[in-house]
């Protein structure tokens, strides 16, 4: 494959992720550096009497057209990365976020495209050299991107319409070195988390990212959310119509997604659709075994009948594993129907703690987390979901999330959960979310109910201050 100069001077690789470690790397590292250069040329800014406010905007706005550049180049983790970061953008005030919401829409819809020689080299590579007789068309201009591979329309040799997803070049090869440096940097992260087993997160972690680059795993994934939503009225998984390589041909979906949805949708429809949303992945194991494990926007698409289409099927684990269930009975029946002490031995006996924990503080913190669960409906929102990512998150040494640490098994349903919140918090979707989670989990059913026979007691003064005092003013005032 030949390679053009482009204006900036550097190699032009046809779209595809740079996977030299150096290269990824010295992307990476200048990040840190630009920042810091454009704090300096700021300060000297303010000494000549440009208002502080417009300075700080002008540094946020090109810091975050940066980082989202140079994730979007180099794909892989990196382009994860930045969808992530789609979660704790809403953590920041809207004045400080806009930039970085900005900046990420451009990550998700317009990352680099595959050239067209790139693409039918790549299908030579997976489908043969004669890649065209599978096809009546085929469509060269890319329709969508996702963090490792691009999708094109085309038409089957029978007629039917197909979404061809093809991986990258060179992406496997990145994602591999993204780990790589991903477990350098991990010396950093016990000044934040202290008491997690680090090395077994980033493992876990690793195996998930590493899942998503095996795509005949992923077709058998999709192939068997197909087979287990088959007929569904709310839903719609699209049939796997071949997989060779790193090429996977799906049936075409035509619909909405839920990325234009998001800003300009309906307040009723977007209720619907997170509620579908929410239904779709919380029922996930108990219909096919597997967790759906990746509800970002970008993943769904509003039918014209009114269903909710679902694709990218890469990030699926078969889930439950034995011991989650009897925690997550164990943890929310002490946090709701206990005392502080009963949630101290919770979250000993299932592995979150095993030095000092001030268990008061924990209830305090934990609590507004079980709004879903105490209310018949709930208003899913950024505020909301701002207060609780600031109170995880934050860095002062009171945190009591500090004295954590969270079983590496659990890194999947964490990821699911975590882009399950953003998603419906983006739609600010209002619903019986409770009622719909209680439907797929028996444990919490059985906790709930015990809540609500204890209706009738006494107030508990001392729980009802501990709530109050979980709101935002804390973290905000610790600053």
């Amino acid at each position: 494959m030949s390679l053009r100069r482009t204006r900036r001077g550097e190699r032009d690789t046809g779209g595809n992720p740079p996977a030299r470690k150096s290269v990824r790397s010295a992307k990476l590292a200048a990040l840190p550096v630009a920042f810091a250069g454009r704090r300096m040329a700021g300060a000297g800014k303010k000494a000549m009497g440009r208002p502080a406010r417009q300075v700080d905007h002008d540094i946020r706005v090109r810091t975050a057209e940066h980082m989202f550049e140079v994730l979007g180049e180099l794909k892989g983790c990196a382009a994860k990365l930045g969808q992530m970061l789609a979660l704790y953008e809403l953590a920041l005030p809207p004045e400080l976020a806009e930039p970085y919401r900005n900046a990420l829409s451009r990550l998700q819809d317009a990352t680099p495209p595959m050239l067209p020689g790139t693409v039918h080299a790549e299908l030579a590579a997976a489908l043969g050299p004669g890649w065209r007789a599978h096809f009546r068309e085929f469509d060269d201009r890319r329709a969508a991107s996702a963090t490792i591979g691009q999708v094109h329309r085309a038409v089957w040799h029978d007629g039917r319409r197909v979404a061809v997803k093809i991986m990258y070049p060179g992406a496997r090869e990145a994602v591999l070195s993204d780990l790589e440096q991903l477990r350098k940097l991990a010396w950093i992260a016990p000044v934040f988390l202290p008491n997690t087993d680090v090395a077994a997160a980033l493992a876990a972690l690793s195996e998930c990212v590493r899942a998503e680059l095996d795509y005949a795993a992923e077709a058998d994934n999709q192939r068997a959310f197909a087979a287990a939503y088959a007929g569904d009225p709310d839903f719609h998984v699209p049939a796997v119509i071949a997989q060779q390589g790193d090429v996977i041909i799906s049936e075409w979906l035509d619909g909405v997604p839920l990325t234009r949805l998001v800003t300009a949708g309906a307040q009723a429809e977007r209720d619907r659709v997170g509620m579908l949303a929410i239904r779709f992945v919380w029922s996930s194991p108990q219909r096919c075994g597997l967790l759906y494990g990746d509800p970002h926007p970008g993943n769904f698409r509003v039918l014209p009948d009114g269903r909710l289409g679902v694709v990218d099927f890469g990030a699926c684990t078969p889930w439950p594993p034995p011991q989650f269930l009897p925690m997550v009975h164990d943890l929310v029946d002490a946090l709701i129907n206990g005392t502080p002490t009963d949630l101290e031995a919770a979250a000993r006996a299932h592995g979150f703690a095993t030095g000092p924990l001030d268990a008061e503080a924990l209830v305090a913190e934990l609590m507004p987390f079980t709004d879903l669960l105490r209310h018949p409906t709930f208003h899913a929102n950024t505020e909301w979901l701002r207060e609780r990512v600031l109170s995880v998150a934050s860095p002062r040494l009171t945190n009591v999330f500090r004295q954590l640490g969270a079983p590496a098994y659990l890194a999947p349903f964490q990821r699911a959960l975590a882009g399950l919140l953003g998603l419906s918090c983006q739609l600010g979707a209002t619903g019986p979310i409770r009622d719909e989670i209680l439907r797929w989990s028996p444990e919490l059913t059985a906790v709930m109910t015990r809540h609500r026979t204890r209706a009738d007691r006494p107030a508990d003064l001392a729980m009802h201050r501990l709530r109050r005092s979980a709101g935002p003013s804390r973290d905000a005032a610790a600053g």
